[in-house]
């Protein structure tokens, strides 16, 4: 759960996110969630041009049956443990600079695996330092991430993926190491 305070997307008095279905217990919205998001994550996800529009629709399609507010930038500032996010205020800007970015580099395109790994996982610490959503940040970018690195011609083998290595190799991308995230991304090609 994310720290956040005052938090419109809550419940009042509470630290559990409105919903579609009114849940209010923590643990019923968290399952909810799971379904829900897996199933939809089972559809096609939107394609797009690997934009900031194209991430917004992919995270409206995975989280639209749980929040109203899918696929729009959050409002409030968050914070993870000690990390604090990308302020509100500067999402859209700091979004577009990454995407200028992305966009310079071909979109990853035609890169070594090696050279993939790296720029990929720039580009994902940076997308997480980010975080452009009250919630569901992680799975959008893996299922943005996934689609990009198809289109780059180094589609992730995601079996491969050791999620307590990778998470732990997020968290450090954070604090500008991103060399364990590269040696994650090269594992998963």
């Amino acid at each position: 759960m994310y720290a956040s305070s005052p938090d419109l997307y809550c419940y009042p008095g509470t630290t559990v996110l409105k919903n579609r279905l009114d849940i209010r217990d923590q643990h019923s919205l968290d399952a909810f969630e799971a379904d829900a998001v897996t199933q939809r994550g089972l559809e096609p996800l939107p394609v797009g041009r690997f934009s900031i529009s194209h991430f917004r629709s992919i995270h409206r399609h995975l989280f639209q049956d749980v929040y109203s507010w899918a696929g729009n930038f959050r409002t409030v500032r968050i914070a993870k443990d000690s990390s604090m996010f990308c302020y509100p205020e500067h999402i859209a800007a700091q979004l577009s600079e990454l995407f200028v970015w992305l966009a310079e580099q071909n979109r990853l395109v035609a890169l070594s695996a090696d050279a993939f790994s790296e720029r990929g996982a720039h580009f994902l610490s940076e997308l997480n330092a980010i975080h452009a959503f009250r919630e569901g940040n992680g799975r959008a970018q893996m299922a943005f991430f996934a689609m990009l690195s198809s289109h780059a011609g180094h589609p992730l083998e995601l079996d491969r993926m050791e999620p307590d290595s990778f998470l732990d190799a997020m968290i450090r991308s954070f604090n500008g190491k991103s060399d364990e995230l590269a040696k994650q991304l090269r594992m998963m090609l």
